[in-house]
Parts: structure tokens; C-alpha cells; sequence
């Protein structure tokens, strides 16, 4: 049973909702921190600027709280992307796809306008998660797992606007 989970195209949500539970439990026990990406994405860009601008970034009041360097969030999100390529090789569904087919029947095939809405959505969504102090995986998972009221408020936000923004853009735009 458990064998055939690894070679399944699709989990349940139940299962996959039960799996981050437990994750974000040993989180909690093996830590005391919460799951979240954002900051990794964060701390990366950190690095980044240290490679040109030196120990400089170290100064900055920003990277005085969120150090940039490798922590425990940022082996998250690469065992993220690690665990995503061997569970849809795993599966038979790996593929290297640019446009998306939604996207294509939608916009058309033009790469350079996909990767342009991909760069500018990343930017509002890394803007978002710092200006609401975390991210769907800080707030929605581990912030409402604590109950946290600011948590709850952040979720429905994210939700509402994710609803909001895939209508205009499949029904406005695209429509």
C-alpha cells in the first residue's frame, strides 16, 4: 500500500492535508518553528546580493533579522523541488513543459509573455508574503494550525484573491 503511493500521478488532498500535519507536528517538536517558504526565498536573495555587494548586506536592518543563510526552511523548499521531481518520475508524468497547456489555449504559445507574467506574479507574491510576514504555507498551515486570528485572516485573503485573480485572468482577460 504504501509502495503504491510513490507511483500514484495524484494523492489524495486528505492524505496530503494528514502528511503536512504530521510535518508541520515534528516541525513544531524537532524545532519549535513553524513551516514556512517565504523566507528561504528571502535568505536566497541575500546571498545573492552578497555575492556583489560583500558583507555590506550583513548591515542591512532586514538581514539582521533574517540572516542570509542556509537554515533548515531553505532545505524545505529544496526538498520541496527534490521530492516534486522523484514523485512525478516516480509517477510517469515528468515532462519539461514552458507554456502549460491552459496557458497556451488561453494566451497562446508565446514564451516570453509567460515567462514575463511568471516573473511579474513571483514579485507580487514575494512582496505579498513579506508585507503579511509569511506565506500561504507559514499562515495557512502553520499559523492556523496555532489558531493565530492574524493567520486565519491572512488565509481567507489568499484565497479570495487567488480566486479573484484566476477569474480575470481565465475570464476577463483570456475570455
Amino acid at each position: 500500500m504504501m509502495l503504491e503511493l510513490l507511483f500514484m500521478e495524484q494523492w489524495s488532498p486528505y492524505m496530503a492535508g494528514i502528511c503536512i500535519g504530521v510535518l508541520s507536528w515534528f516541525a513544531f517538536l524537532l524545532s519549535d518553528k513553524p513551516i514556512g517558504c517565504s523566507t528561504a526565498f528571502t535568505r536566497t536573495s541575500g546571498m545573492i546580493e552578497r555575492l556583489f555587494r560583500g558583507s555590506k548586506v550583513n548591515e542591512k536592518p532586514y538581514y539582521k533579522e533574517f540572516t542570509p543563510t542556509v537554515d533548515w526552511e531553505w532545505m524545505l523548499v529544496l526538498g520541496v523541488v527534490i521530492g516534486a521531481f522523484i514523485s512525478s518520475s516516480l509517477s510517469g508524468v515528468f515532462q519539461l513543459q514552458w507554456v502549460p497547456s491552459t496557458w497556451a489555449a488561453t494566451f497562446g504559445n508565446s514564451l516570453s509573455l509567460r515567462l514575463l507574467v511568471a516573473l511579474i506574479g513571483g514579485i507580487l507574491l514575494g512582496f505579498g508574503a513579506r508585507w503579511a510576514g509569511g506565506c500561504t504555507s507559514g499562515h495557512g498551515i502553520s499559523g492556523t494550525l496555532q489558531l493565530a486570528v492574524s493567520s486565519w485572516i491572512a488565509f481567507i485573503c489568499f484565497f479570495a484573491g487567488g480566486l479573484a485573480a484566476a477569474f480575470f485572468i481565465f475570464n476577463i482577460l483570456g475570455g
